[in-house]
Protein backbone atom coordinates (compact mmCIF):
# COMPACT_ATOMS: atom_id res chain seq x y z
CA UNK A 1 0.00 0.00 0.00
CA UNK A 2 1.26 3.47 -0.59
CA UNK A 3 -0.25 6.65 1.38
CA UNK A 4 0.75 9.96 0.42
CA UNK A 5 -0.30 12.75 2.62
CA UNK A 6 -1.03 16.22 2.17
CA UNK A 7 -2.59 19.60 4.06
CA UNK A 8 -4.94 21.95 2.91
CA UNK A 9 -7.81 24.74 3.63
CA UNK A 10 -10.50 23.93 1.73
CA UNK A 11 -12.24 21.40 2.85
CA UNK A 12 -15.63 22.48 0.12
CA UNK A 13 -13.03 22.14 -2.69
CA UNK A 14 -11.11 19.08 -2.05
CA UNK A 15 -14.60 17.22 -1.60
CA UNK A 16 -15.85 18.80 -4.73
CA UNK A 17 -12.58 17.43 -6.55
CA UNK A 18 -13.27 13.57 -4.90
CA UNK A 19 -17.17 13.72 -5.99
CA UNK A 20 -16.52 14.81 -9.17
CA UNK A 21 -15.35 13.27 -12.57
CA UNK A 22 -11.55 13.94 -12.38
CA UNK A 23 -9.19 15.60 -14.21
CA UNK A 24 -9.52 12.68 -17.09
CA UNK A 25 -13.00 11.85 -16.24
CA UNK A 26 -11.01 8.58 -14.29
CA UNK A 27 -13.57 9.01 -11.00
CA UNK A 28 -16.05 6.46 -11.25
CA UNK A 29 -18.88 5.69 -8.82
CA UNK A 30 -17.50 8.18 -5.84
CA UNK A 31 -19.18 6.96 -2.39
CA UNK A 32 -17.76 6.97 1.32
CA UNK A 33 -16.99 3.45 2.76
CA UNK A 34 -16.15 4.49 6.27
CA UNK A 35 -16.92 8.15 8.57
CA UNK A 36 -16.39 9.34 12.15
CA UNK A 37 -19.70 7.63 12.86
CA UNK A 38 -20.89 5.85 10.09
CA UNK A 39 -23.73 8.24 9.48
CA UNK A 40 -22.02 10.74 7.63
CA UNK A 41 -23.89 12.29 4.80
CA UNK A 42 -22.90 10.71 1.64
CA UNK A 43 -23.09 12.49 -1.79
CA UNK A 44 -22.66 10.10 -3.97
CA UNK A 45 -25.92 7.93 -3.02
CA UNK A 46 -27.59 10.56 -2.47
CA UNK A 47 -30.52 11.97 -5.06
CA UNK A 48 -29.55 15.27 -4.35
CA UNK A 49 -25.90 15.56 -4.34
CA UNK A 50 -25.29 19.19 -3.93
CA UNK A 51 -27.44 19.75 -1.07
CA UNK A 52 -25.63 16.58 0.63
CA UNK A 53 -22.21 17.74 -0.51
CA UNK A 54 -22.64 21.01 1.30
CA UNK A 55 -24.22 18.98 4.74
CA UNK A 56 -20.91 16.75 4.43
CA UNK A 57 -18.68 19.91 4.03
CA UNK A 58 -20.74 21.64 7.15
CA UNK A 59 -20.41 18.35 9.62
CA UNK A 60 -16.72 17.82 9.14
CA UNK A 61 -16.29 22.10 9.32
CA UNK A 62 -18.21 22.30 12.34
CA UNK A 63 -15.54 21.99 14.80
CA UNK A 64 -13.33 24.09 12.99
CA UNK A 65 -15.77 26.97 12.93
CA UNK A 66 -16.25 26.30 16.67
CA UNK A 67 -12.65 26.81 17.52
CA UNK A 68 -12.33 29.95 14.98
CA UNK A 69 -8.71 31.54 15.48
CA UNK A 70 -7.55 28.40 17.43
CA UNK A 71 -8.26 26.57 14.13
CA UNK A 72 -4.92 25.46 12.73
CA UNK A 73 -4.73 27.43 8.76
CA UNK A 74 -4.35 24.35 7.07
CA UNK A 75 -6.91 22.50 8.79
CA UNK A 76 -7.72 19.65 6.23
CA UNK A 77 -5.75 16.00 6.40
CA UNK A 78 -5.98 14.57 3.05
CA UNK A 79 -4.25 10.84 2.44
CA UNK A 80 -4.83 9.10 -0.71
CA UNK A 81 -4.01 5.43 0.01
CA UNK A 82 -3.14 2.90 -3.06
CA UNK A 83 -2.85 -1.11 -3.40
CA UNK A 84 0.09 -2.16 -5.46
CA UNK A 85 -0.22 -3.03 -9.12
CA UNK A 86 -1.39 -6.87 -9.14
CA UNK A 87 -2.97 -6.56 -5.61
CA UNK A 88 -6.86 -7.94 -5.02
CA UNK A 89 -9.45 -5.80 -5.08
CA UNK A 90 -10.53 -4.83 -1.64
CA UNK A 91 -14.04 -4.41 -1.00
CA UNK A 92 -15.86 -1.44 0.85
CA UNK A 93 -15.38 -2.59 4.16
CA UNK A 94 -12.00 -4.11 3.92
CA UNK A 95 -11.02 -0.31 2.48
CA UNK A 96 -13.10 1.07 5.81
CA UNK A 97 -11.30 -0.88 8.22
CA UNK A 98 -7.91 0.26 6.70
CA UNK A 99 -9.35 4.45 6.91
CA UNK A 100 -10.36 3.07 10.66
CA UNK A 101 -6.48 2.18 10.92
CA UNK A 102 -4.87 5.03 10.07
CA UNK A 103 -6.83 7.66 11.35
CA UNK A 104 -6.04 5.73 14.75
CA UNK A 105 -2.57 5.24 14.17
CA UNK A 106 -1.77 8.84 13.50
CA UNK A 107 -3.91 10.27 16.67
CA UNK A 108 -6.63 11.50 14.32
CA UNK A 109 -9.39 9.20 15.89
CA UNK A 110 -7.84 7.01 17.89
CA UNK A 111 -10.30 3.74 18.70
CA UNK A 112 -12.60 4.71 22.01
CA UNK A 113 -12.21 8.45 21.62
CA UNK A 114 -15.30 10.26 21.37
CA UNK A 115 -13.75 13.30 21.02
CA UNK A 116 -11.59 12.15 17.85
CA UNK A 117 -11.27 14.36 14.62
CA UNK A 118 -13.99 13.75 12.26
CA UNK A 119 -13.29 12.12 9.25
CA UNK A 120 -14.63 10.47 5.84
CA UNK A 121 -12.67 7.32 3.49
CA UNK A 122 -13.92 8.10 -0.26
CA UNK A 123 -14.16 5.83 -3.08
CA UNK A 124 -14.14 6.30 -6.48
CA UNK A 125 -11.93 3.73 -8.36
CA UNK A 126 -11.27 0.23 -7.47
CA UNK A 127 -7.37 0.51 -6.04
CA UNK A 128 -7.54 3.54 -3.68
CA UNK A 129 -9.60 5.59 -1.42
CA UNK A 130 -9.33 9.06 0.21
CA UNK A 131 -9.30 9.71 3.44
CA UNK A 132 -10.35 13.24 4.82
CA UNK A 133 -10.09 14.60 8.12
CA UNK A 134 -10.75 17.96 9.57
CA UNK A 135 -7.92 18.59 12.34
CA UNK A 136 -9.84 20.31 15.36
CA UNK A 137 -10.94 17.58 18.05
CA UNK A 138 -14.27 17.30 19.51
CA UNK A 139 -12.61 19.07 23.20
CA UNK A 140 -11.66 22.07 20.49
CA UNK A 141 -7.89 20.70 20.83
CA UNK A 142 -5.64 20.35 17.71
CA UNK A 143 -4.54 16.51 17.75
CA UNK A 144 -0.71 16.02 18.07
CA UNK A 145 0.23 14.37 14.14
CA UNK A 146 3.93 13.82 14.77
CA UNK A 147 5.47 11.83 12.49
CA UNK A 148 2.42 11.19 10.89
CA UNK A 149 3.09 10.08 7.20
CA UNK A 150 5.54 7.34 9.24
CA UNK A 151 2.91 6.27 11.17
CA UNK A 152 1.08 5.25 8.16
CA UNK A 153 3.79 3.75 6.53
CA UNK A 154 3.72 1.38 9.53
CA UNK A 155 0.50 1.18 9.66
CA UNK A 156 0.33 -0.22 5.99
CA UNK A 157 3.08 -2.50 6.11
CA UNK A 158 1.12 -4.52 9.03
CA UNK A 159 -1.73 -4.12 6.63
CA UNK A 160 -0.33 -6.05 3.96
CA UNK A 161 0.79 -8.57 5.67
CA UNK A 162 -2.21 -9.51 7.14
CA UNK A 163 -4.19 -8.53 4.21
CA UNK A 164 -2.63 -10.89 1.96
CA UNK A 165 -1.33 -7.53 -0.03
CA UNK A 166 1.92 -7.00 -1.92
CA UNK A 167 4.31 -6.10 0.75
CA UNK A 168 6.25 -2.79 -0.27
CA UNK A 169 9.57 -1.41 1.02
CA UNK A 170 9.47 0.77 4.00
CA UNK A 171 10.60 4.24 3.39
CA UNK A 172 12.47 6.17 5.80
CA UNK A 173 11.80 9.60 4.51
CA UNK A 174 14.89 9.97 2.52
CA UNK A 175 13.29 9.64 -0.82
CA UNK A 176 13.19 12.37 -3.13
CA UNK A 177 9.50 13.89 -3.30
CA UNK A 178 7.50 11.94 -6.51
CA UNK A 179 5.76 13.37 -9.10
CA UNK A 180 2.37 15.14 -8.21
CA UNK A 181 -0.70 13.86 -10.08
CA UNK A 182 -1.04 17.68 -12.09
CA UNK A 183 2.71 16.92 -13.08
CA UNK A 184 1.72 13.45 -14.59
CA UNK A 185 -1.04 14.55 -16.65
CA UNK A 186 0.60 17.59 -17.59
CA UNK A 187 3.49 15.63 -18.86
CA UNK A 188 1.47 13.10 -20.71
CA UNK A 189 -0.79 16.41 -22.31
CA UNK A 190 2.64 18.23 -23.23
CA UNK A 191 3.96 14.38 -25.01
CA UNK A 192 6.80 14.79 -22.60
CA UNK A 193 7.91 11.02 -21.69
CA UNK A 194 8.78 12.39 -18.15
CA UNK A 195 7.70 15.30 -15.64
CA UNK A 196 9.39 18.47 -15.29
CA UNK A 197 10.58 17.28 -11.90
CA UNK A 198 12.23 14.26 -12.55
CA UNK A 199 13.79 15.50 -15.80
CA UNK A 200 15.35 18.64 -13.48
CA UNK A 201 16.14 16.27 -10.58
CA UNK A 202 18.31 14.44 -13.25
CA UNK A 203 19.99 17.10 -15.24
CA UNK A 204 21.12 18.92 -11.82
CA UNK A 205 22.47 15.17 -10.18
CA UNK A 206 24.31 15.24 -13.77
CA UNK A 207 25.47 19.19 -13.28
CA UNK A 208 26.58 18.08 -9.61
CA UNK A 209 28.90 15.19 -10.62
CA UNK A 210 32.39 15.83 -10.52
CA UNK A 211 31.65 19.71 -10.64
CA UNK A 212 34.91 21.42 -8.66
CA UNK A 213 33.34 24.47 -7.01
CA UNK A 214 29.94 26.25 -6.81
CA UNK A 215 30.49 28.64 -10.22
CA UNK A 216 31.36 25.21 -12.45
CA UNK A 217 28.12 23.77 -11.34
CA UNK A 218 25.54 26.56 -12.00
CA UNK A 219 27.84 26.82 -15.34
CA UNK A 220 27.09 23.31 -15.92
CA UNK A 221 22.76 23.61 -15.09
CA UNK A 222 22.88 26.64 -18.05
CA UNK A 223 25.03 24.77 -20.54
CA UNK A 224 22.54 21.34 -20.18
CA UNK A 225 19.61 24.01 -21.06
CA UNK A 226 17.79 24.80 -17.81
CA UNK A 227 16.19 28.42 -16.69
CA UNK A 228 18.54 28.92 -13.07
CA UNK A 229 17.91 31.40 -10.54
CA UNK A 230 19.64 31.91 -7.81
CA UNK A 231 19.27 33.59 -4.63
CA UNK A 232 21.10 35.78 -3.21
CA UNK A 233 21.85 37.54 0.49
CA UNK A 234 22.03 41.16 0.74
CA UNK A 235 25.97 40.59 1.38
CA UNK A 236 25.86 39.11 -1.88
CA UNK A 237 26.21 35.48 -1.19
CA UNK A 238 23.90 33.03 -2.75
CA UNK A 239 21.38 31.52 -0.54
CA UNK A 240 20.02 28.74 -2.72
CA UNK A 241 18.51 27.93 -6.65
CA UNK A 242 15.81 27.19 -8.65
CA UNK A 243 15.35 25.48 -12.02
CA UNK A 244 13.16 25.22 -14.76
CA UNK A 245 12.89 23.93 -17.75
CA UNK A 246 12.59 25.88 -21.26
CA UNK A 247 8.94 26.49 -22.23
CA UNK A 248 7.12 24.91 -19.27
CA UNK A 249 5.07 27.46 -17.76
CA UNK A 250 1.81 27.72 -15.61
CA UNK A 251 -1.78 28.65 -16.16
CA UNK A 252 -0.75 32.44 -15.90
CA UNK A 253 2.43 32.16 -18.77
CA UNK A 254 5.04 32.08 -16.01
CA UNK A 255 8.31 29.66 -15.94
CA UNK A 256 7.62 26.61 -13.30
CA UNK A 257 10.68 26.87 -10.72
CA UNK A 258 11.46 23.83 -8.47
CA UNK A 259 13.68 24.67 -5.82
CA UNK A 260 16.86 22.52 -5.49
CA UNK A 261 16.02 21.25 -2.04
CA UNK A 262 12.21 20.11 -3.90
CA UNK A 263 13.59 17.92 -6.17
CA UNK A 264 15.81 15.94 -3.73
CA UNK A 265 16.91 16.45 -0.44
CA UNK A 266 20.71 15.97 -0.89
CA UNK A 267 20.11 18.70 -4.01
CA UNK A 268 19.73 21.80 -1.84
CA UNK A 269 22.34 24.37 -2.40
CA UNK A 270 23.52 23.86 1.29
CA UNK A 271 23.80 20.04 0.87
CA UNK A 272 25.66 20.51 -2.45
CA UNK A 273 28.66 23.17 -1.33
CA UNK A 274 29.33 20.12 1.84
CA UNK A 275 29.68 17.49 -1.04
CA UNK A 276 31.58 20.28 -3.14
CA UNK A 277 33.79 21.19 -0.09
CA UNK A 278 35.68 17.59 -0.85
CA UNK A 279 37.27 18.93 -3.64
CA UNK A 280 38.46 16.85 -6.53
CA UNK A 281 41.91 14.75 -5.67
CA UNK A 282 44.66 16.52 -7.27
CA UNK A 283 46.34 14.93 -10.65
CA UNK A 284 48.36 16.79 -12.09
CA UNK A 285 50.68 14.59 -13.97
CA UNK A 286 49.70 11.44 -16.39
CA UNK A 287 50.01 8.16 -13.88
CA UNK A 288 51.48 5.25 -15.04
CA UNK A 289 47.91 4.06 -14.31
CA UNK A 290 47.06 5.93 -17.34
CA UNK A 291 48.07 3.54 -19.74
CA UNK A 292 49.61 3.53 -22.88
CA UNK A 293 49.51 7.30 -24.98
CA UNK A 294 47.76 6.45 -27.98
CA UNK A 295 44.31 5.60 -25.69
CA UNK A 296 41.97 8.34 -26.17
CA UNK A 297 41.37 10.11 -23.06
CA UNK A 298 37.95 8.37 -22.51
CA UNK A 299 39.48 5.31 -22.18
CA UNK A 300 42.49 6.14 -19.55
CA UNK A 301 39.91 8.08 -17.93
CA UNK A 302 37.77 5.19 -17.72
CA UNK A 303 40.34 2.97 -16.45
CA UNK A 304 41.66 4.75 -13.92
CA UNK A 305 38.24 5.04 -12.38
CA UNK A 306 37.58 0.97 -12.34
CA UNK A 307 40.09 0.66 -10.41
CA UNK A 308 38.82 3.95 -7.70
CA UNK A 309 35.56 2.06 -7.83
CA UNK A 310 37.19 -1.59 -6.83
CA UNK A 311 38.47 0.65 -3.67
CA UNK A 312 34.92 1.89 -2.85
CA UNK A 313 33.83 -1.65 -2.88
CA UNK A 314 36.37 -2.86 -0.20
CA UNK A 315 35.22 0.81 1.86
CA UNK A 316 31.71 -0.27 1.64
CA UNK A 317 32.71 -2.89 4.17
CA UNK A 318 33.90 -0.57 6.64
CA UNK A 319 32.79 2.65 8.89
CA UNK A 320 29.26 3.44 8.50
CA UNK A 321 29.92 7.10 7.56
CA UNK A 322 32.54 6.43 5.04
CA UNK A 323 30.63 3.69 3.56
CA UNK A 324 27.92 5.91 3.28
CA UNK A 325 29.87 9.11 1.83
CA UNK A 326 31.28 5.95 -1.37
CA UNK A 327 27.58 5.72 -2.25
CA UNK A 328 27.19 9.06 -2.74
CA UNK A 329 30.35 9.17 -4.43
CA UNK A 330 29.82 5.90 -6.58
CA UNK A 331 26.23 7.54 -7.40
CA UNK A 332 28.39 10.55 -9.26
CA UNK A 333 30.40 8.65 -11.17
CA UNK A 334 27.08 6.25 -12.51
CA UNK A 335 26.04 9.51 -13.65
CA UNK A 336 29.31 10.56 -15.41
CA UNK A 337 29.60 7.37 -17.33
CA UNK A 338 25.68 7.86 -18.22
CA UNK A 339 26.20 10.93 -19.58
CA UNK A 340 29.43 9.96 -22.00
CA UNK A 341 28.76 6.60 -22.29
CA UNK A 342 28.47 5.61 -26.25
CA UNK A 343 24.33 5.02 -27.52
CA UNK A 344 24.72 1.43 -27.26
CA UNK A 345 24.78 1.41 -23.63
CA UNK A 346 23.54 5.34 -22.65
CA UNK A 347 19.74 3.84 -21.84
CA UNK A 348 20.56 1.78 -19.41
CA UNK A 349 23.56 3.46 -17.68
CA UNK A 350 21.23 5.95 -17.34
CA UNK A 351 18.75 3.45 -16.01
CA UNK A 352 21.06 2.60 -12.93
CA UNK A 353 21.95 6.10 -12.33
CA UNK A 354 18.41 6.39 -11.86
CA UNK A 355 17.87 3.58 -9.93
CA UNK A 356 21.28 4.36 -7.81
CA UNK A 357 20.34 8.21 -6.84
CA UNK A 358 17.87 6.39 -3.77
CA UNK A 359 20.54 4.36 -2.60
CA UNK A 360 22.66 6.98 -1.98
CA UNK A 361 20.73 8.91 0.81
CA UNK A 362 19.79 7.12 4.01
CA UNK A 363 19.73 8.51 8.03
CA UNK A 364 23.42 7.47 8.53
CA UNK A 365 25.54 10.54 7.75
CA UNK A 366 29.01 10.93 6.10
CA UNK A 367 30.71 12.60 8.97
CA UNK A 368 34.41 12.55 7.90
CA UNK A 369 34.75 10.76 4.76
CA UNK A 370 36.49 11.52 1.86
CA UNK A 371 34.99 11.23 -1.38
CA UNK A 372 37.97 13.12 -3.59
CA UNK A 373 39.07 9.88 -5.60
CA UNK A 374 35.39 9.37 -6.44
CA UNK A 375 34.38 12.61 -7.52
CA UNK A 376 37.98 12.94 -9.27
CA UNK A 377 37.28 9.93 -11.20
CA UNK A 378 33.78 11.54 -11.93
CA UNK A 379 35.42 15.08 -12.76
CA UNK A 380 38.00 13.34 -15.54
CA UNK A 381 35.35 11.02 -17.13
CA UNK A 382 32.84 13.99 -17.90
CA UNK A 383 35.91 16.22 -18.70
CA UNK A 384 37.08 13.71 -21.24
CA UNK A 385 34.40 13.65 -23.58
CA UNK A 386 31.95 11.11 -24.60
CA UNK A 387 33.36 7.19 -25.52
CA UNK A 388 33.05 5.46 -28.50
CA UNK A 389 31.09 2.07 -28.54
CA UNK A 390 34.32 0.09 -30.44
CA UNK A 391 37.94 -0.28 -29.82
CA UNK A 392 39.39 1.05 -26.28
CA UNK A 393 36.69 3.36 -25.50
CA UNK A 394 34.56 0.54 -25.51
CA UNK A 395 36.47 -1.82 -23.89
CA UNK A 396 37.38 0.18 -21.32
CA UNK A 397 33.58 0.81 -20.95
CA UNK A 398 33.03 -2.53 -20.45
CA UNK A 399 35.53 -3.22 -18.02
CA UNK A 400 34.48 -0.47 -15.39
CA UNK A 401 30.54 -1.55 -15.83
CA UNK A 402 31.84 -4.70 -14.52
CA UNK A 403 33.34 -3.61 -11.52
CA UNK A 404 30.13 -1.45 -11.06
CA UNK A 405 28.03 -4.02 -11.14
CA UNK A 406 30.06 -5.52 -8.12
CA UNK A 407 29.89 -2.41 -6.41
CA UNK A 408 25.91 -1.95 -6.45
CA UNK A 409 25.80 -5.22 -5.36
CA UNK A 410 27.88 -4.46 -2.34
CA UNK A 411 25.78 -1.49 -1.62
CA UNK A 412 22.79 -3.34 -1.85
CA UNK A 413 24.06 -5.51 1.14
CA UNK A 414 25.39 -2.47 3.35
CA UNK A 415 21.96 -1.21 3.02
CA UNK A 416 20.07 -4.83 3.65
CA UNK A 417 22.37 -5.14 6.52
CA UNK A 418 21.18 -1.91 7.90
CA UNK A 419 17.21 -2.09 7.41
CA UNK A 420 17.26 0.23 4.33
CA UNK A 421 14.78 -1.73 2.21
CA UNK A 422 14.39 0.79 -0.33
CA UNK A 423 17.81 1.96 -0.71
CA UNK A 424 18.81 -1.97 -1.31
CA UNK A 425 16.29 -2.66 -3.69
CA UNK A 426 17.58 0.41 -5.30
CA UNK A 427 20.76 -0.80 -5.47
CA UNK A 428 19.52 -4.02 -6.92
CA UNK A 429 17.62 -2.38 -9.65
CA UNK A 430 21.31 -0.47 -10.39
CA UNK A 431 23.00 -3.47 -10.66
CA UNK A 432 20.19 -5.03 -13.16
CA UNK A 433 20.77 -2.31 -15.67
CA UNK A 434 23.97 -2.20 -15.57
CA UNK A 435 24.66 -5.99 -16.16
CA UNK A 436 22.36 -5.56 -19.57
CA UNK A 437 24.87 -2.50 -19.81
CA UNK A 438 27.68 -4.86 -19.35
CA UNK A 439 26.52 -7.21 -21.62
CA UNK A 440 25.84 -5.12 -24.44
CA UNK A 441 28.95 -3.21 -24.22
CA UNK A 442 31.25 -6.72 -23.77
CA UNK A 443 30.08 -8.38 -26.15
CA UNK A 444 32.28 -7.92 -29.57
CA UNK A 445 36.16 -7.85 -26.91
CA UNK A 446 35.03 -10.97 -24.79
CA UNK A 447 33.83 -12.70 -28.17
CA UNK A 448 37.69 -11.90 -29.65
CA UNK A 449 38.77 -12.68 -26.67
CA UNK A 450 37.10 -15.99 -26.95
CA UNK A 451 38.69 -16.13 -30.41
CA UNK A 452 42.27 -15.86 -29.31
CA UNK A 453 41.81 -18.04 -26.40
CA UNK A 454 40.78 -20.97 -28.91
CA UNK A 455 43.54 -20.15 -31.40
CA UNK A 456 46.25 -20.51 -28.69
CA UNK A 457 48.93 -23.74 -29.07
CA UNK A 458 47.33 -26.54 -27.21
CA UNK A 459 50.69 -27.02 -25.27
CA UNK A 460 50.67 -23.25 -24.21
CA UNK A 461 46.53 -23.53 -23.67
CA UNK A 462 47.23 -26.62 -21.11
CA UNK A 463 49.60 -24.81 -19.00
CA UNK A 464 47.30 -21.94 -18.17
CA UNK A 465 44.56 -24.60 -17.80
CA UNK A 466 46.77 -25.85 -15.15
CA UNK A 467 47.08 -22.17 -13.57
CA UNK A 468 43.17 -21.90 -13.38
CA UNK A 469 42.59 -25.35 -11.95
CA UNK A 470 44.80 -24.52 -8.79
CA UNK A 471 43.66 -20.93 -8.61
CA UNK A 472 40.21 -21.37 -8.97
CA UNK A 473 39.39 -24.98 -8.35
CA UNK A 474 35.81 -24.69 -8.18
CA UNK A 475 35.41 -23.07 -11.56
CA UNK A 476 35.82 -26.57 -12.89
CA UNK A 477 38.16 -25.21 -16.06
CA UNK A 478 38.59 -28.92 -18.55
CA UNK A 479 41.80 -30.07 -19.35
CA UNK A 480 40.84 -31.82 -22.73
CA UNK A 481 41.64 -28.72 -24.97
CA UNK A 482 38.04 -28.19 -25.62
CA UNK A 483 36.42 -24.97 -25.80
CA UNK A 484 35.26 -24.17 -22.49
CA UNK A 485 33.78 -20.48 -20.67
CA UNK A 486 37.37 -20.22 -19.01
CA UNK A 487 38.75 -19.30 -23.08
CA UNK A 488 38.46 -15.35 -22.74
CA UNK A 489 40.83 -15.41 -19.40
CA UNK A 490 43.34 -18.04 -21.04
CA UNK A 491 44.02 -15.39 -23.94
CA UNK A 492 44.29 -12.82 -21.24
CA UNK A 493 46.29 -14.94 -19.25
CA UNK A 494 48.60 -15.51 -22.19
CA UNK A 495 49.00 -11.95 -23.39
CA UNK A 496 49.75 -11.38 -19.65
CA UNK A 497 52.92 -13.23 -19.85
CA UNK A 498 53.85 -12.14 -23.53
CA UNK A 499 53.88 -8.45 -21.43
CA UNK A 500 56.22 -9.81 -19.04
CA UNK A 501 54.11 -11.02 -16.15
CA UNK A 502 53.80 -14.04 -13.99
CA UNK A 503 50.39 -14.92 -14.78
CA UNK A 504 50.11 -17.41 -11.53
CA UNK A 505 50.80 -14.56 -9.32
CA UNK A 506 49.34 -11.55 -11.33
CA UNK A 507 45.47 -14.23 -11.54
CA UNK A 508 46.11 -14.43 -7.55
CA UNK A 509 46.45 -10.97 -6.68
CA UNK A 510 43.11 -10.41 -9.06
CA UNK A 511 41.52 -13.06 -7.15
CA UNK A 512 42.13 -11.05 -3.82
CA UNK A 513 41.06 -7.94 -4.49
CA UNK A 514 37.56 -8.57 -3.91
CA UNK A 515 35.34 -11.31 -3.39
CA UNK A 516 33.96 -12.98 -6.12
CA UNK A 517 30.38 -14.97 -4.69
CA UNK A 518 28.01 -12.12 -6.27
CA UNK A 519 29.64 -12.17 -10.01
CA UNK A 520 27.56 -13.44 -13.07
CA UNK A 521 30.38 -14.67 -14.35
CA UNK A 522 33.98 -14.69 -12.60
CA UNK A 523 35.41 -15.28 -15.59
CA UNK A 524 34.67 -12.24 -17.07
CA UNK A 525 35.33 -9.99 -13.66
CA UNK A 526 39.16 -11.93 -13.97
CA UNK A 527 39.41 -10.87 -17.72
CA UNK A 528 38.78 -7.37 -16.67
CA UNK A 529 40.85 -7.22 -13.41
CA UNK A 530 43.86 -8.90 -15.32
CA UNK A 531 43.58 -6.86 -18.11
CA UNK A 532 43.39 -3.63 -15.59
CA UNK A 533 46.39 -4.67 -13.61
CA UNK A 534 48.70 -5.99 -16.76
CA UNK A 535 47.90 -2.70 -18.24
CA UNK A 536 47.02 -4.82 -21.29
CA UNK A 537 44.72 -3.01 -23.96
CA UNK A 538 40.90 -3.23 -22.79
CA UNK A 539 40.16 -4.09 -26.88
CA UNK A 540 41.80 -7.33 -27.49
CA UNK A 541 42.11 -6.27 -31.32
CA UNK A 542 44.68 -3.68 -30.04
CA UNK A 543 46.14 -6.96 -27.80
CA UNK A 544 46.44 -9.37 -31.11
CA UNK A 545 48.26 -6.43 -32.98
CA UNK A 546 50.74 -5.44 -30.24
CA UNK A 547 51.39 -9.69 -29.81
CA UNK A 548 52.63 -9.88 -33.43
CA UNK A 549 54.71 -6.91 -33.22
CA UNK A 550 56.37 -8.25 -30.54
CA UNK A 551 59.04 -10.49 -30.97
CA UNK A 552 60.51 -11.11 -27.81
CA UNK A 553 60.35 -14.65 -26.09
CA UNK A 554 57.92 -15.49 -23.69
CA UNK A 555 59.24 -15.62 -19.99
CA UNK A 556 60.29 -19.13 -18.30
CA UNK A 557 59.29 -19.58 -14.68
CA UNK A 558 62.97 -19.14 -14.30
CA UNK A 559 63.15 -15.51 -14.23
CA UNK A 560 59.44 -14.30 -14.46
CA UNK A 561 59.76 -13.26 -10.72
CA UNK A 562 62.83 -10.90 -11.58
CA UNK A 563 60.98 -9.40 -14.45
CA UNK A 564 57.41 -8.66 -13.47
CA UNK A 565 57.48 -4.55 -14.70
CA UNK A 566 55.23 -3.77 -17.52
CA UNK A 567 56.79 -1.79 -20.37
CA UNK A 568 57.78 1.84 -19.81
CA UNK A 569 55.19 4.50 -20.66
CA UNK A 570 54.99 6.62 -23.27
CA UNK A 571 54.44 10.39 -22.33
CA UNK A 572 50.96 11.09 -22.68
CA UNK A 573 50.74 13.78 -26.01
CA UNK A 574 49.85 17.58 -25.46
CA UNK A 575 47.00 17.75 -27.95
CA UNK A 576 44.04 15.56 -26.66
CA UNK A 577 41.88 13.23 -28.84
CA UNK A 578 40.09 14.68 -31.71
CA UNK A 579 36.95 12.54 -30.34
CA UNK A 580 37.42 13.94 -26.82
CA UNK A 581 34.84 17.44 -26.45
CA UNK A 582 36.82 20.12 -24.82
CA UNK A 583 37.37 20.56 -21.40
CA UNK A 584 35.29 22.19 -18.79
CA UNK A 585 36.58 25.63 -17.34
Amino acid sequence: MVPDIGRGSRTHGLLVYLYGPGKREEHTDAHLVGSWDGFAPDPGRDTDPHVSLARLTAALDLRVKQAGDRAPAKHVWHCSVRTAPGDRRLSDQEWNAVAQRIVHATGIAPDGDPDGCRWIAVRHAEDHIHIVATLVRGDLRNPRLNYDFNKTQAVCRRIEEEMGLRRLNAGDGTAAKNPTSAEKFKAERTGRPETSRETLREAVRQAVAGADDEKEFFTRLREAGLRVKVRHAPSGDALGYNVALPGDRNRHGEPVWYPGSKLAPDLSLPKIRLRLADGTAERAMPSAADGRADWSPPARERRSATGIAEHAAVLLDGEDDEAAAQLVGVGELLDAVAQTSPAATRAELAAAARAFERATRSHIRAERADTRALRSAARGIIQAGGALGRGEDGGTTAMLVSTLVLVTLAAARWHSARGHAQQAHASRQAAEHLRTAYRQAAATPMRVLHDQGRALPEAQRRTHEATLRAALPEQGVRADGKPTKTDALIATLAQAEQAGHDPEALLQQAIDMRELDTAADVNDVLVWRLRRLAQLPAHPGESSRRLQADTRPIKTSANRTSERNAPTVVPRPAVSDPRSRPPRL
